[in-house]
């Protein structure tokens, strides 16, 4: 999206159009990742737009009963969502969420829906659910559902490690097969709008060596379990989204895709499993630099609303487009996108992927 750029000529204004980056355009951060998270954590948010309505427009959250997703869910309806479908594991603990949200914002349509990101049936259900004439209009969709655990397990349907399941494997299916819904159904000339919930983590994790076997069946390896896997879980989404962005499959006028780092939080479940000693450190570090959930849905509703079709197919943190993670711009890490493009379609050719994606380019 053209910036405007004066510089005078003649005392006069003349206006230079200057393109912005996206994130595959820019330097990596090459800074130390550790000075840069404590700044980070510091950084205020800015004051969103006076007048921002969301009034008339309907937004999916996933994972939207608790922490990060309840909050963006009572941001985005303080802005007068007219229509929010809480995606979520449990309904009961979603009519919960939805209960107090309905007396909050007695005029907005709250709907729970179910949604188990360790299914494959549960997110093809959803979609269909989604793409069907039951829903007539969705402009936003924020895919923020997903798990942190200090245990290794393994998923129970597919027998893949529980993080990069729902972190990657499922958010991304779901990511896909709700582009269609986006693309259709969001009122025309304006691009529906996706933001998928990232970590930062994903700039300093290394993935398993992989060299000599597919690199999910290393991903997946009890002996790779560790402190790193959530991070991977989440690299391996930029890394999609690096290469989705090669396809043209997808144009900002459709649909405005994005991911985010919403910050270190304090308040939110996703370290619930932490045990021992390692609770005093967190809730040290939380206190030190934990950033409020409040905060954090003002990067959501800043990239999903706020920032313009510049944002598309980019990550974002701090209220800003940052580059993808190092690895990306070296040969070794195109080398595994390419790797992981490969088992992913593979992977996901019982909904033919393939079939949905060369569809999107017509």
């Amino acid at each position: 999206m053209p910036l405007p750029f004066y510089r005078p000529v003649c005392d006069q204004p003349r206006v230079i159009t200057m393109s912005v980056p996206s994130s595959r355009e820019r330097a990596p951060l090459t800074s130390n990742y550790w000075r840069r998270f404590w700044r980070s954590q510091h950084t205020k948010p800015p004051t969103l737009p006076t007048g921002l309505t969301l009034a008339g427009k309907t937004a999916i959250i996933t994972g939207s009963n608790v922490g990060l997703g309840l909050e963006t869910a009572r941001l985005f309806l303080s802005h007068r969502l007219s229509h929010l479908i809480m995606a979520v594991r449990s309904t009961t603990k979603g009519e919960a969420a939805a209960t107090a949200l309905r007396q909050q914002f007695p005029s907005a349509t709250i709907e729970v829906w179910m949604l188990d990101m360790s299914s494959y049936e549960s997110i093809q259900a959803f979609a269909a659910r989604v793409n069907s004439p039951q829903l007539a209009r969705l402009d936003i969709a924020i895919l923020n559902a997903g798990v942190g655990t200090q245990t290794y397990k393994p998923s129970p349907i597919t027998g893949h490690e529980e993080m990069m399941q729902v972190n990657y494997l499922s958010t991304f299916l779901l990511a896909i097969l709700l582009i269609p819904a986006l693309k259709n159904k969001s009122p025309a000339g304006t691009p529906g709008r996706m933001t998928i919930v990232s970590s930062a983590l994903a700039n300093i994790t290394p993935l398993p060596d992989h060299a000599s076997r597919p690199l999910f069946t290393a991903i997946d390896d009890p002996k790779n379990f560790g402190n790193p896997s959530y991070g991977v879980s989440k690299l391996l989404g930029h890394m999609f989204l690096w290469k989705f962005s090669e396809g043209n499959y997808v144009s900002a006028d459709e649909v405005v895709i994005n991911m985010i780092e919403p910050g270190f939080l304090r308040g939110t479940s996703l370290n619930r499993e932490v045990k021992g000693a390692s609770v005093i450190a967190l809730k040290l570090l939380q206190a030190l630099a934990g950033r409020e959930v409040t905060d954090a849905t003002t990067v959501i509703i800043d990239a999903a609303e706020i920032k313009g079709k510049e944002a598309h197919l980019c990550y974002l943190a701090d209220w800003e487009i940052r580059p993808f993670p190092p690895f990306l711009y070296t040969q070794e890490g195109r080398d595994a996108t390419d790797k992981l493009w490969g088992e992913t379609m593979a992977e996901w050719s019982f909904a033919d992927i393939k079939g949905v994606l060369e569809r999107m380019k017509g």
